[in-house]
């Protein structure tokens, strides 16, 4: 059992950092009282006053940028439990010019996101996820002439993104990232396609920044269409938003769907945007920031190196194309929302193994294989480089079809790594009966298959630099040999739905 989390006092603190507790009442008014059945929010500060009604929200004043927020950012998406946590009285900068992290790495954050009981169970909320994913229908967006992203507009050479607090996340960093947890806005050149993807953003100077995107990624499939004629690529850039948004951006949508309808549908009402005045892009209308511009394909600078989602410095410093920002839109004292990647896994991994995980058991569901009982993506491998599959057995061959198909759909194709398909009596989601699984059913010779030459990309740290693009894969059948499933020596312990009721019912003592 582990140990309770101790919350600092005020005497653990540096004497010229405050901790503030944190109450709705601070951000905006809230339907609080219906947490319970699921409550519905409007923006960023709709959701922080929801959090803070479940005492899930710190507020920390006077911790500097060059070392200390990123340091605590990297503990707190460590610590199981830990809060969401907001910075503001940054050193330098006004009060009220505030930064967001840690905001949804627990499932009742994410609850609160999708407007689902804060209570909810996990297998609950990944069922609900994927019920939603089969019947929610994209809303086209709602054009409105005003809105809170709008209460503070800089042009051209009035924009000067060094007013806004960017930390170092991490010390070995080429730069401060502004774009972390972020939305990118942009427009495939052939169609009205608009999509919404979380890439990263390093501050260059005052109007400018770098925009790094993976080989694949819908964002840099339309930045070099773009290029490809010779053309800069108009870009919107949301450094704070409300959490379905980021949501939408950081998981794999199919080609051609807007993200911004897809949020509304799940909202049940369009995602209301004004018209950026310089690209003609969509931006949120109660965004906290955003960046307006065009990517250049004749403009390089130095980017990066950054810490990456794999734990790893993976990718070495190099020329990348500029974001030329012709306008800053923010509210007043606006919030930006911080995700770092960190060592798996961090705060995106925590919510997205359960949102991907569904995916994931959705996408075989979809491609005819039958009896997929659950899939996990587990957080130690960025919930990409791990994942597993549980099966009902009803052929021959039916497990490999499984471990193929899991590692190759939108879910799992990109950098994956490891897949596991075991028999139904298995937890996914318990890494210690996975790893039990291969131990004792699988026979390297007859059990391991490889996939050569498949999608990855410039951060797969276990790839030789100069020989980036393609991986291997592994697919391991962890489950009893189907030849002779019957004699095969029978398990000791419950079964994973022996396991939930225990835990319910004895949660006091367990």
């Amino acid at each position: 059992m582990n140990a309770e989390r101790r919350r600092p006092e005020r005497a653990d603190l540096d004497p010229r950092i405050n901790l503030v507790p944190a109450s709705p009442g601070d951000f905006a008014e809230a339907e609080i009282d219906a947490l319970g059945s699921g409550a519905q929010h409007e923006d960023l500060r709709d959701w922080l006053a929801l959090v803070a009604a479940t005492d899930d929200l710190r507020i920390l004043e006077g911790v500097d940028l060059d070392e200390n927020i990123g340091r605590i950012t990297e503990m707190l998406q460590h610590t199981e439990g830990a809060p969401a946590v907001l910075f503001d009285a940054i050193p330098g900068y006004p009060r009220g010019f505030r930064i967001l992290v840690n905001a949804q790495s627990e499932r009742r954050r994410l609850a609160i996101t999708l407007g689902l009981p804060v209570d909810i169970s996990v297998w609950d909320l990944m069922d609900e996820w994927e019920r939603r994913m089969d019947t929610v229908k994209p809303l086209p967006i709602e054009i409105v002439d005003d809105g809170p992203v709008l209460e503070v507009v800089s042009t051209e050479d009035a924009v000067n993104l060094l007013e806004l607090p960017v930390p170092l996340w991490h010390p070995a960093d080429g730069g401060r990232y502004l774009g972390t947890g972020d939305c990118v806005i942009t427009l495939d050149p052939d169609s009205n396609w608009v999509n919404m993807g979380t890439y990263r953003v390093m501050v260059h100077d005052e109007r400018h920044t770098g925009l790094y995107i993976s080989p694949g990624k819908h964002g840099r499939i339309h930045r070099d269409k773009a290029f490809e004629r010779g053309e800069p690529l108009p870009v919107v850039v949301l450094c704070g938003m409300d959490p379905l948004l980021f949501v939408a951006s950081c998981l794999e949508m199919p080609p051609g769907l807007s993200e911004l309808e897809w949020a509304g549908g799940m909202r049940g009402r369009p995602v209301e945007c004004v018209v950026g005045r310089y690209t003609g892009l969509p931006i949120p209308a109660r965004a906290e920031i955003a960046l307006e511009g065009f990517l250049h394909p004749d403009q390089l600078r130095l980017e990066g190196p950054f810490g990456e989602w794999t734990g790893y410095y993976a990718s070495s410093a190099q020329q990348v194309p500029v974001l030329e920002v012709k306008a800053l839109y923010r509210r007043n004292d606006p919030i930006m929302l911080g995700v770092p990647p960190e060592k798996p896994p961090f705060e995106a991994h925590r919510f997205r193994q359960y949102l991907r995980s569904a995916n994931l058991r959705r996408e075989l569901r979809l491609a005819g294989v039958p009896d997929v009982k659950a899939a996990w993506c587990h957080g130690v491998g960025g919930c990409r480089l791990f994942n597993v599959v549980a099966i009902t057995q009803r052929y021959p061959g039916h497990a490999v079809q499984a471990g193929h198909i899991a590692s190759q759909c939108r879910a799992g194709a990109y950098l994956g790594r490891i897949t596991v398909v075991v028999d139904d009596d298995i937890d996914v989601s318990d890494l210690d009966e996975v790893i039990w699984a291969i131990c004792t059913r699988s026979d390297p010779e007859r059990s391991f298959e490889f996939i050569r030459r498949a999608w990855s990309g410039p951060l797969d740290p276990a790839i030789q630099p100069g020989k980036k693009g393609f991986n291997s894969r592994v697919v391991i059948d962890a489950t009893r040999p189907w030849e002779w499933r019957d004699e095969f020596p029978p398990a000791v312990g419950p079964t994973p739905e022996e396991k939930a009721i225990t835990r319910e019912r004895w949660a006091w003592i367990l």
